[in-house]
């Protein structure tokens, strides 16, 4: 009888410590799924088909969005139910460096209200789910003399459209450098990097290297802080061409081993909770890249 017993725990253990473990394994197999990328040609929705098409291969879940007002509602309500049907999030995206003074405050302002009119009178499907801004004051001049007083403006804008966003129910997140970390908050009792992590649902680290292991190395600080404030964060990888260097990009490499290097990142990212997946910059070249790949691979017709 004490042996059957003996036999009997164990399969209740096994049953037990898979369960244990289940959430670990879902998480690990469903990375691949955890990417988003970044569409600056707007115009391009007009024919949702092949974007939606290429995000549904690439096992894209998110879309950064350029947000430009030459493309009709009509056009925005199409994709945006397109990309829904595949359980796509469409995030409106915008930003200028100079959008961090207080005085151009304003024109994201606009922004903002244009994308909460618009998705007041969409149907669920149809609505923008998040705004990611992108607004990279570190390009101005102004950063090199008076970095404080740029950083206590741009917080104070930050807080502001942040408070809107959420305030309509809305995703919020920002594209930031790796490097923000060595950055004094407004407070100057932190990094700025954290206390944006803080303000946002997610960051999207600009953690542009040309291996998997650079990437995630790079944006690991990020990933650490998001841990403890229980927020996102997306690592960025690079495909175009750039005058920062080749160290940035994929540039020039081959798809096998980008797609190496993708399978790196969601590997070693797998350990951080906060990790929300790969973000590619940026979808034009992305669709370039992999269907320049595809024709290279066809074999020639033969003559006969």
């Amino acid at each position: 009888m004490g042996e059957l017993l003996k036999k009997a725990k164990i399969p209740v253990i096994l049953v037990i410590c898979g369960l244990l473990l289940l959430p670990l394994l879902l998480k690990s197999s469903t990375m691949e799924d955890q990417k988003a990328t970044w569409l600056w040609d707007t115009e391009l929705i007009k024919d949702p088909g092949k974007i939606i098409a290429f995000c549904r291969e690439q096992n894209v879940g998110t879309i950064f969005l350029q947000v430009q007002k030459k493309v009709s509602d009509e056009d925005y309500r199409r994709f945006i139910a397109a990309a829904y049907e595949e359980g796509i999030a469409v995030h409106a995206l915008d930003g200028q460096p100079d959008w961090a003074y207080e005085r151009q405050r304003r024109e994201a302002d606009q922004f903002l209200q244009w994308v909460f009119d618009y998705n007041a009178k969409a149907a669920p499907s149809e609505k923008f789910a998040g705004i990611q801004l992108d607004v990279e004051p570190y390009q101005l001049r102004r950063w090199e003399k008076d970095q404080d007083g740029v950083v206590r403006e741009w917080s104070s804008n930050v807080e502001k459209w942040v408070a809107q966003g959420k305030e309509k129910g809305l995703y919020m997140s920002a594209a930031v450098p790796f490097w923000l970390g060595n950055v004094k908050d407004a407070n100057g009792s932190g990094n700025l990097s954290r206390w944006m992590i803080s303000q946002f649902d997610a960051v999207a680290v600009m953690s542009y290297r040309d291996s998997g292991r650079k990437i995630y190395d790079v944006a690991r600080e990020q990933l650490d802080e998001a841990d403890q404030l229980g927020k996102s964060v997306w690592i960025g990888m690079e495909l175009g061409d750039t005058e920062e260097g080749s160290h940035i990009t994929f540039f020039g490499k081959a798809v096998p081993v980008m797609e190496e290097e993708m399978k790196s990142v969601n590997s070693l990212g797998d350990s951080h909770p906060s990790f929300a997946g790969l973000a590619v910059h940026h979808y034009e070249i992305w669709q370039d890249k992999i269907a320049s790949a595809a024709s290279d691979e066809k074999p020639e017709k033969s003559n006969q």
